[in-house]
């Protein structure tokens, strides 16, 4: 690491530590030819992604636009801005680890789905909402009797173990 002061190439590390959860390392540094100390930080570089639009075209992901898309449909209910952050997380390491340099908007909107469709259905309805683009009330209804249709099942498939325990 080049000295920022005199240019000097001989520069020694004096302290190390680890900064932002472990995603970089902050590094205090001496130079050895004027003793001046500066820090550096060392961080992994990861390969832009880019979003292949319904259109089209092409955008550098922005994990602040899914951050708000998901704070819209997550508007007025009972979710944390904590679980926002934790699903634009989650979401954002699946896409990474694609190793894919571009990922469609399609995908990514179906990796929000999931992610709602667990934590909140009226969120979940909102975000299919915009995502899908539903041309008329027909369609709204069909994704709206699908999702009535999954939870009726996940409820019906946990009440038979609830009745077995009050009969004994």
């Amino acid at each position: 690491m080049k000295c920022p002061y005199c240019s000097s190439p001989d520069t020694k590390v004096t302290d190390s530590r680890d900064t932002d959860d472990g995603a970089s390392i902050r590094r205090r540094r001496q130079c050895l030819a004027c003793g001046r100390r500066f820090t550096t930080y060392e961080t992994v570089e990861q390969v832009p992604i880019r979003v292949i639009k319904k259109n089209g075209s092409r955008e550098l992901f922005d994990r602040n636009k899914l951050r708000s898309g998901l704070i819209r449909a997550c508007e007025k209910r009972n979710i944390s801005s904590a679980q926002i952050e934790e699903i634009v997380k989650r979401v954002e390491k699946k896409i990474l680890n694609e190793l894919k340099h571009e990922v469609s908007s399609v995908e990514i909107g179906n990796l929000v789905m999931n992610e709602l469709k667990n934590l909140d259905q009226v969120a979940y309805v909102r975000f299919a909402s915009v995502y899908r683009e539903f041309k008329d009330i027909g369609s709204f209804m069909s994704e709206l009797e699908t999702l009535m249709k999954n939870h009726k099942e996940k409820t019906d498939s946990v009440s038979p173990a609830k009745e077995d325990k009050n009969e004994h």
